[in-house]
């Protein structure tokens, strides 16, 4: 048995926000933001779209190009750090009732910018366990709507967008998801984070606050730099595989500085890893899933290639995979 990506959805906001708009009403520079980040441009959802909405059209992308139904699936798990509402219900339930997937298990993840490498995992896991079909595995997230857009330091990373797969599993040796690592470090927790209004009395009024993202830039670089190489040694040595054998790295889509630097402590080219983030900036867990399907679309992900995901964000969380397409 395997548990293989059958398939690839994507929702990407009309609203394409360039550099050069940005820097009318943020006080930067084009030159900056490029040479720092590698981002050109980012895309924003449109006023009243919640992350439901482009998570349950990525589905029915992926569905569609899957060829199975709603009814069909047995699993949503969609990892976000802003579901449309904070706590309950969860945004994969709202996706259920909107994609008509009745009756299904669905539930959030929360790993940050790692979110979609966890649900991977999870619902890969729970698959198997249960001896279930297929699951779609949701990567969503506006950041437009929870960046201070003030702070010219974090507002010019971020973007929204969703991006889905289709997981299922197969009676075929050889293929999907032959090796996973997840971790986490708590003690940085605080280097990323959504700060809010922190309640410690039981019976204090309730003043809701939209969460706004705070970053240690310096910390966060750092810790993702390491993650990405301690992952791909480790995967290496996890699936005897070498990092010649792999036709691409596919990492969290966050800064271009930082994948460069990581391919230098690797000693591979810059090439091996694929990048998009010069488009869609970092939208957080939608990175990894957009990045595949704008690779699949572009018939750069052929089966039998092996490829590695690799993610790294708040928690802060860390994770890897390694898949035979």
């Amino acid at each position: 048995m395997a548990i293989i990506i059958r398939s690839t959805g994507v929702h990407i906001p009309e609203r394409r926000i360039p550099n050069a708009e940005l820097v009318s009403f943020v006080d930067t520079t084009e030159e900056w933001i490029e040479s720092h980040t590698g981002i050109a441009a980012r895309h924003i959802a449109a006023d009243g779209t919640v992350t439901s909405d482009m998570a349950a059209d990525a589905a029915r992308q992926a569905l569609a190009n899957a060829g199975i139904e709603a009814k069909d699936v047995d699993l949503i798990v969609v990892a976000t750090a802003t579901p449309d509402y904070f706590g309950f219900p969860s945004t994969a339930c709202i996706v259920q009732d909107k994609i008509g997937a009745y009756g299904c298990a669905a539930f959030d993840l929360g790993a940050g910018c790692t979110g979609f490498i966890y649900a991977l995992d999870a619902a890969a896991a729970m698959l198997e366990a249960r001896k279930g079909r297929h699951a779609l595995v949701i990567g969503a997230e506006i950041l437009s709507r929870v960046v201070d857009w003030q702070d010219r330091a974090t507002c010019v990373l971020f973007g929204d967008g969703a991006g889905a797969v289709v997981i299922s599993r197969i009676e075929e040796a050889g293929r999907g998801l032959i090796a996973s690592i997840l971790g986490a470090e708590g003690g940085g927790a605080k280097e990323l984070m959504l700060v809010q209004e922190e309640r410690s009395k039981t019976f204090e009024p309730a003043e809701p606050v939209v969460p706004v993202i705070s970053m240690n830039g310096k910390k966060v670089y750092d810790f993702a730099v390491k993650s990405i190489t301690v992952l791909v040694n480790r995967l290496l040595h996890n699936s005897a595989y070498r990092l010649e054998d792999f036709a691409w790295i596919v990492p969290h889509q966050a800064n271009a500085r930082i994948v460069q630097a990581a391919a230098k402590r690797l000693g591979t080219k810059e090439e091996k890893f694929y990048m998009n983030m010069a488009e869609y900036a970092n939208t957080s867990a939608a990175s990894i899933p957009i990045a595949l399907h704008e690779m699949d679309q572009k018939g750069l992900l052929k089966k039998g290639d092996l490829i590695m995901l690799i993610g790294f964000g708040a928690g802060l969380t860390y994770g890897a995979q390694a898949i035979r397409w």
